[in-house]
Order: structure tokens, then sequence, then C-alpha cells
């Protein structure tokens, strides 16, 4: 009897430690396939030559409203792609290496990306290279040009003021773009010096952090005032209240 007994406690030592081995190496393998995937969806977010898809594709577009690329929008990272966003990358002061990673999906305003990157990181959302000086001249700006316009068409004039910095047709700082002679009617009054609300720097910093309602514009004017027949002739892209947004 006690030899069965002690049979019988060993198969069942023998049982319980093979279905914990079971289950470790489960939880094992769930971690490392976490893990994979983890991997795989930095990797797919980090663009370089032979990538392909729809974040190709609005790099693409930025790249080419800006003045940076001259290609097809197709969603194909080839040697022109790469190409235009070592351009950009010189340009904004970013490593010119041709790969589109966290710093350079800030700089373009393409935050999802950023975000889809950094998250696996660190808990930080933003990657804002702007100062608060940068805040306060954007939302004087919005507030001086366009206080009587709607939430969206004042994110909209910091959202082309913001394609501007990053466009190589222009300087690449706000100041730079908020003060380039004859570029705003503000500046030239001097309603630039008025203090912005709360709703100009709430709209300034949802400009600055990548909403973009203009949709990579880097014109806009109020066709019953404007008087240059020049911006008449540029692409429309969308109108917002009282502004005609163009490239």
């Amino acid at each position: 009897m006690k030899k069965f007994l002690a049979i019988g406690a060993l198969t069942l030592a023998l049982t319980g430690a093979a279905a914990a081995g079971i289950t470790a190496t489960s939880v094992i393998r769930a971690d490392d396939a976490a893990d994979t995937a983890q991997t795989a969806v930095v990797e797919t977010a980090v663009l370089r030559q032979g990538s392909r898809g729809g974040e190709v594709k609005e790099v693409q577009r930025r790249l080419k409203n800006w003045g940076y690329y001259s290609g097809a929008v197709d969603g194909i990272y080839g040697s022109g792609t790469k190409k235009a966003v070592v351009y950009f990358q010189k340009k904004n002061g970013l490593t010119a290496d041709g790969i589109v990673g966290k710093a350079t999906y800030a700089a373009l305003g393409m935050n999802d990306s950023y975000n889809a990157l950094n998250k696996p990181n660190s808990g930080s959302t933003s990657g804002s290279k702007y100062t608060s000086s940068d805040v306060y001249l954007l939302a004087k700006t919005i507030y001086a040009e366009g206080r009587g316009e709607s939430y969206t068409g004042q994110v909209a004039i910091g959202a082309v003021i913001m394609n501007r910095v990053r466009s190589s047709s222009f300087p690449n700082t706000i100041a730079g773009v908020v003060y380039q002679p004859g570029a705003f009617t503000a500046v030239t009054d001097g309603q630039i010096n008025l203090e912005p609300n709360q709703t100009a720097y709430d709209a300034a910093r949802d400009a600055m952090n990548g909403w973009d309602p203009t949709y990579g514009c880097l014109y806009y004017y109020n066709p019953a005032v404007a008087t240059s027949s020049w911006i008449f002739n540029r692409p429309t892209v969308t109108v917002i209240g009282k502004h005609v947004f163009a490239i």
C-alpha cells in the first residue's frame, strides 16, 4: 500500500511540475510575442528607402507641398524620396540620414507617427522643439490675423505658419516666417502687438502639435480684401471662414 501511495504522490508531483513548466513556457512565449509585436510596430513606423504605404505617401505629400520633393506621391520610398527627406532634415537641423524616425516625424508635424515610436520608450507625447516665446508669437499672429474666425480657422492660420517653417522656400523659424517682409498684414499695420487671448494660445499649441486643417497649405488670404493678383493664382485647397487656403 505504501508503495502505491508513493508512486501516486510521485506521479502527481511530476504532473504538477509538467503543468507548471507548460504554464511558464506559455508565459515566456506570450511575453516574447508581445515584445516581437512591439518591435514590429516600431520597425513599421520607421520609414527608409524600400518602405511602402500610407505613411510614406503622407511624407511625400508634405515634402512636395513644401518644396522638397518633386516626384510622384505614390507611397513608395525610393531614391527620390530619400533625397527629399535628407534635404528636409538638413534644412531643419536634423541628422541627415534619409530615415524618417521620431525627430523627422516631429519636424514634419506627423505626431501620430511620432507618438507610435515614442510610446514604447517613454510616456512623453511631445516632440516639440519650440519655446514659450514661439508659442507666444504664434498666438499673437493668430489673434491679430484671425480673431474673428472659428477655432478651426485660427488653427489653420497657425498651421500655415508652421508649414512655412518646414518649407524649403521660407525661413525655418516661427519668428523668421512671421517677420518676413510683407508676409503678414498684421505685422505691417501693428496688430501683431495686440495681446492674444486663450483661444489663440490653444490654437497655436494645436498647430504646433500637428493639427493642420489646411492639408499643408503655405498661403491664405481673404478674397474680399486681398489686392495681390498673384495670390489669386495659387491653387486653392480649402476655404475656412473668410479665408482661402492655397499652396
